[in-house]
């Protein structure tokens, strides 16, 4: 048993049950307003949620799922009752109290998965579409979870089994003076998995991008509007703007959906040698973060001439996805000085907004050239550990391939089949390890 809903105040609170004795818990605390015989399968009744004193505790909707027609292919019953901590607490305790056990994180999608309504893969696009932040993100997670990338695994999987077939049959009976496999044969259909693996990799980083967003550092010496850029970029005035220098101190970080890529992004303090030991912590920490942004913002004074700080900024994130911002566009026309030569520059105005939408559909083309169009018609990879087994499947049909070229036997050939089907297999969940299972449904809320 669990909370199905946040325990927050709201307008309905839900308690899921699963197992085989969802039902007769259910008959036991659940008085319907009018007598039943039984109960009709996924169907709301009206009715009081009673104690075991037999004293009423809230006015509830009940309704029984039987499997395998349910959520999890067992029993499942819930309790809508009225939102708030208190009764669901008290609606808890009622079940609990039965014999009901209060559910691990993530259990009943677990169980969805043990017994055969999911598999792995379309577990995990469950609380992705829960973390969802973006429609785009949203969309990624929906096809995950109706079977995109399961549809593809699978068909990698079948195809590998077929090649695997074929040397196995010649290992195992060679009695039967079986026909050794044509090598070309093998080499052919390991070669077409090999491109459909790649061409999954490929969407990967489109991918990731909807799924976890993008990291955007906002750098640059004092003074040359770092903060008003933000507060451009956010609608809004999030960050205090004066023309003092050092204004900003510390990280200021905010978050907002730009093209259907969530983004989060961090002003910093300027870039500048100072005595001050508060103002040079900021910047030490502004230099800390270059390193784990996506994309670096470097914001210069278009009204300038470019500084010994403009190029002590410039050389913190040289090493890095740059994109340069001149800003103050409204005060004049701005010319890239040579050091700016091998960067995009985009002219802006935080004041004016000249150039902002410019900017954004630079950050988003340089990330998400298409991926609005990969997330609704194909299978896009976005998952880190789906990645990280792809890649393990790829380097096995390397690894058989380079064995078919120096004619290995055929056991060594059927040993690197045998791993890329168990790295394909860690993504469905045929050979997932237990300890990875754990840490996947770790991450669910009690209740889903």
């Amino acid at each position: 048993v669990g909370p199905a809903t946040s325990t927050a105040e709201g307008g309905v609170g839900i308690i899921r049950l699963s197992g085989p004795r969802s039902e007769e818990f259910l008959r036991l605390s659940f008085r319907p307003a009018r007598p039943l015989a039984t109960m009709e399968t996924r169907r709301l009744y009206f009715g009081h949620l009673l104690d075991r004193k037999g004293e009423v505790v809230d006015e509830v909707l009940a309704v029984l799922m039987r499997g395998p027609l349910s959520y999890t292919r067992e029993d499942v019953a819930e309790v809508h009752c009225h939102g708030g901590p208190l009764p669901l607490r008290r609606a808890l305790d009622i079940f609990i109290e039965l014999g009901a056990r209060l559910a691990r994180p993530g259990e009943f999608t677990l169980r969805a998965f043990l017994n055969g309504r999911i598999d792995l893969a379309q577990a995990e696009a469950v609380i992705d579409l829960i973390r969802s932040r973006s429609e785009s993100g949203s969309r990624v997670a929906l096809g995950q979870l109706d079977g995109k990338i399961s549809r593809s695994i699978h068909r990698f999987r079948d195809a590998l089994l077929e090649v695997l077939s074929l040397v196995e049959a010649y290992i195992d009976f060679p009695e039967e003076e079986i026909e050794p496999p044509h090598l070309q044969a093998l080499q052919d259909g390991v070669k077409g998995v090999l491109r459909e693996v790649d061409g999954l990799l490929l969407t990967f980083d489109s991918g990731r991008v909807l799924r976890e967003g993008l990291s955007i550092l906002i750098l640059g010496r004092p003074n040359v509007g770092k903060s008003s850029l933000l507060n451009a970029l956010l609608g809004e005035a999030r960050a205090i703007v004066t023309e003092v220098a050092g204004t900003t101190r510390d990280t200021i970080e905010e978050s907002l959906v730009l093209g259907g890529i969530p983004l989060r992004l961090i002003d910093t303090a300027g870039i500048r040698q100072t005595d001050d030991p508060v103002e040079a912590e900021g910047v030490r920490r502004a230099r800390d973060k270059v390193g784990h942004a996506d994309l670096v913002l470097l914001v210069l004074d278009g009204s300038q001439e470019l500084g010994e700080e403009d190029l002590l900024a410039l050389e913190a994130c040289r090493n890095e996805r740059v994109l340069v911002v001149a800003n103050k566009a409204d005060l004049g026309p701005w010319t890239p000085p040579p050091p700016l030569a091998p960067f995009t520059a985009i002219p802006v105005s935080s004041h004016t907004g000249e150039g902002l939408d410019r900017l954004r559909d630079r950050i988003v083309g340089m990330f998400l050239p298409e991926a609005g169009g990969e997330a609704r018609e194909g299978a896009l990879l976005s998952d880190r550990r789906h990645r990280e087994a792809l890649l393990g499947c790829r380097e096995a049909l390397d690894r058989f391939l380079e064995g078919v070229s120096r004619e290995d036997s055929l056991d060594l050939l059927a040993l690197e089949l045998r791993e890329a089907l168990h790295r394909l297999g860690t993504i469905t969940g045929e050979t997932t390890p237990e300890d990875v299972l754990d840490r996947i449904f770790s991450r669910f809320c009690i209740g889903k």
